[in-house]
């Protein structure tokens, strides 16, 4: 297998049997994203650790993983995608069971940085998989169960681990969820022929240095990355905000306020499923469909800050901007795809995908300043913004494409 993509369909149900395996791989990614910040409140009780020590677990493995995502990319080119992605799973194992043995903050930060090093490889070996493994045709499907599978991963690590805990404590739900690895691994181990890549050829000697990092110079590549940076920081405003700036603004209740949170991302869900088709049908305008989707995301976020629709309407509001994100998503796959040159497809999407990364561990640190101070709205108004400008990063790296 030698192209990018195959040209020829192959058998909807090859098709679909590899884009189960590469979606399972992604949920559990997502769900590797929260094995800390879930038992958040049981380690403050357990050991009294602060707000700043927990922040700092997260900030390590979002750390740990934007670096290696970066880096990852060579070695899935290099080696095939599916031995990292066996290695990534067997790492999770690890830091579950870390997390397990650990009997103070020394032991759980090195669950994080085992967790980050797992996480790191996932955009590139998932991309590879799904770019030369997939028919051309269905790319814009596949890249849906892609982004689907992640959502999924997200909404199941609180159930799965807080349900155990509750149950047989925490440790044991680190034990189950190495376990639950585990047997990922094992699928992954079984049916390996469907994920296997064909790495890039070794470059000459005295040229693989330049030919491995030549794609740098690409100002599409950095257009590509700071889409990323700015949209991944809207969400992680979201994720980590969203639940008091509801409670401050609309005095709803911390239930009402979580609802909407999960509501958010159920309709992510359902806009990527929507989206799978939009790609399919309109791959020529991939960026204009991620610009359109994102800048109807940030008006209902402006909106949910003004207050204008009142608590139940703001509530509906940020779930419908969740739906409008995630419709986005497929295409904007597909926008990075068409970003891509032949032969550096887990490079591109490493550094491209670490930009997620980037803007998950420096959006706290800028609007946790805002909350601190009381802005809620301005937090919700400055992630407005934020995703707009990442409406100009797309229309950028459209721009570049179709000059190339």
């Amino acid at each position: 297998m030698t192209s990018a993509t195959l040209e020829t369909p192959v058998p909807l149900r090859q098709d679909a049997s590899v884009m189960g395996l590469v979606g399972l791989a992604h949920a559990s990614s997502h769900f590797s994203h929260l094995l800390l910040p879930v038992m958040f409140p049981v380690f403050m009780k357990e050991f009294g650790w602060s707000f700043s020590e927990l922040g700092l677990m997260s900030t390590v493995f979002f750390v740990v993983s934007g670096v290696g995502q970066a880096s990852a990319g060579f070695v899935v080119d290099r080696f095939g995608a599916r031995p990292v992605m066996w290695a990534s799973v067997a790492m999770f194992v690890l830091a579950c069971l870390v997390a397990a043995s650990a009997t103070g903050y020394s032991g759980m930060l090195l669950a994080a940085v085992l967790a980050g090093l797992g996480n790191c490889a996932f955009h590139p070996v998932d991309f590879t998989i799904l770019n030369q493994r997939i028919s051309t045709s269905r790319l814009g499907y596949a890249f849906s169960v892609h982004g689907l599978t992640g959502n999924l991963g997200w909404a199941a690590a609180p159930a799965f681990l807080m349900g155990i805990t509750a149950l047989a404590g925490w440790r044991a739900a680190y034990i189950a969820a190495a376990l639950l690895y585990a047997g990922i691994l094992a699928l992954l181990v079984l049916r390996k022929d469907l994920l296997q890549t064909t790495p890039r050829p070794k470059p000459q000697s005295g040229h693989a240095g330049e030919s491995d990092l030549a794609f740098l110079r690409l100002p599409v590549v950095w257009w590509c990355f700071t889409f990323f940076l700015l949209s991944t920081m809207t969400l992680a405003v979201v994720q980590n905000f969203s639940v008091p700036i509801l409670k401050a603004l609309q005095n709803v209740s911390l239930e009402t306020a979580s609802m909407t949170l999960t509501a958010y991302m159920l309709c992510g869900a359902v806009g990527m499923f929507v989206g799978g088709f939009v790609a399919a049908q309109y791959p020529r305008w991939s960026d204009r469909v991620v610009a359109s989707c994102m800048t109807g995301a940030a008006v209902c976020m402006a909106l949910c800050a003004s207050g204008v629709f009142g608590a139940t309407g703001t509530l509906a509001v940020l779930a419908a901007t969740g739906f409008a994100v995630g419709v986005g998503g497929p295409s904007r796959d597909l926008m990075i795809k068409k970003a891509t040159p032949k032969g550096a497809t887990g490079r591109v999407y490493g550094l491209v995908y670490s930009g997620l990364d980037t803007g998950f561990a420096i959006s706290p640190l800028i609007f946790g300043v805002f909350m601190d101070r009381g802005w809620y709205a301005a937090t919700l108004l400055g992630a407005a913004l934020v995703l707009l400008l990442s409406v100009g990063a797309a229309l950028g790296v459209g721009k570049r494409t179709a000059h190339a």
